[in-house]
């Protein structure tokens, strides 16, 4: 399965009362197809809020990007959870959708071992015939998923890629010694060019609903032999990698997405409690990194 070199994880569109708002949700997908050039689309990720959907509405998303992307991109379901039995569940209802694959967070809280781990992910892998492309994102859940436990999880057949997010250090070696068959997806906006320039295959973006045709354009040029290019757009793109984040100081994802989208006219709505809608301060400074 080919994900692509850039694969939008996207917000999940809510209506005033709180609820997904399907007809905005169609007009997302048809922009980040059309607009911003993603190849793939991750729905239900930690950027679409995946903790406070409820598996009905997963479920009924799963379905839906595969109706309405109609093959024009690859669709992979969130499915991860720190319940390998529920994770199993839920992996089983997204390959009856009909999504491309599916994306397994490292499991939180319960902090397992590295050997946990692995059994998680292999039990997880072992329920379907769908693709399976890990998360190792240790800011999130505390426990970090080994190189040396990636590069044995690569040899599950339907084990085909992972999203980095511990360290360049992690990316390159996991690149350096994993089969053929196997991708490495940068996590982090901010790291994506340096993450590719050491191995990793593409980059799973935040940022890419409002900059992505701009990063299509900086991962071609990285990849058409014209390094000094890609890092040209990388450096005027970074200030939107980062700020999207810190707003000035830290604003959890997808807070200022969801608000930068806003700002290009997409009706996406605010987020869900315990998150909360970015103050005036905040708002101001996401106007001024999309120069609005």
């Amino acid at each position: 399965m080919d994900f692509g070199r850039l694969i939008t994880a996207m917000v999940t569109p809510f209506n005033e009362q709180g609820e997904i708002h399907w007809e905005e949700t169609a007009r997302l997908i048809d922009y980040l197809i059309i607009d911003q050039k993603s190849e793939t689309l991750v729905v239900s990720g930690t950027t679409g809020e995946s903790p406070t959907l409820s598996d009905t509405e997963k479920v009924q998303l799963f379905e839906f990007a595969v109706k309405h992307a109609a093959g024009r991109c690859k669709i992979i379901a969130g499915t991860g959870s720190n319940n390998t039995a529920h994770s199993i569940h839920l992996t089983q209802e997204a390959e009856r959708a009909g999504v491309d694959g599916i994306l397994l967070v490292v499991p939180y809280y319960n902090k397992p071992s590295q050997e946990g781990l692995f059994k998680h992910f292999e039990a997880i892998a072992g329920s379907t015939k769908l693709p399976v492309m890990l998360y190792n994102v240790p800011g999130r859940t505390v426990t970090s998923l080994s190189a040396a436990t990636t590069l044995r999880l690569a040899q599950i057949p339907n084990i085909v890629a992972t999203k980095e997010c511990a360290s360049m250090e992690q990316v390159t070696l996991i690149a350096a010694s994993a089969p053929e068959n196997f991708r490495v997806y940068s996590g982090d906006d901010a790291s994506g060019l340096p993450a590719i320039a050491v191995g990793a295959h593409g980059i799973v973006s935040v940022a890419s609903h409002v900059v992505g045709a701009e990063m299509k354009k900086m991962i071609d040029a990285f990849y058409g032999g014209a390094p000094v290019q890609a890092a040209q757009i990388h450096q005027q793109l970074f200030p939107v990698f980062k700020g999207l984040f810190e707003c000035p100081q830290p604003l959890p994802n997808p807070v200022a997405v969801k608000y930068a989208l806003t700002l290009r006219g997409l009706n996406v709505g605010s987020v869900r409690l315990p998150l909360i809608p970015p103050t005036e301060e905040e708002q101001v400074y996401i106007k001024g990194l999309l120069n609005l």
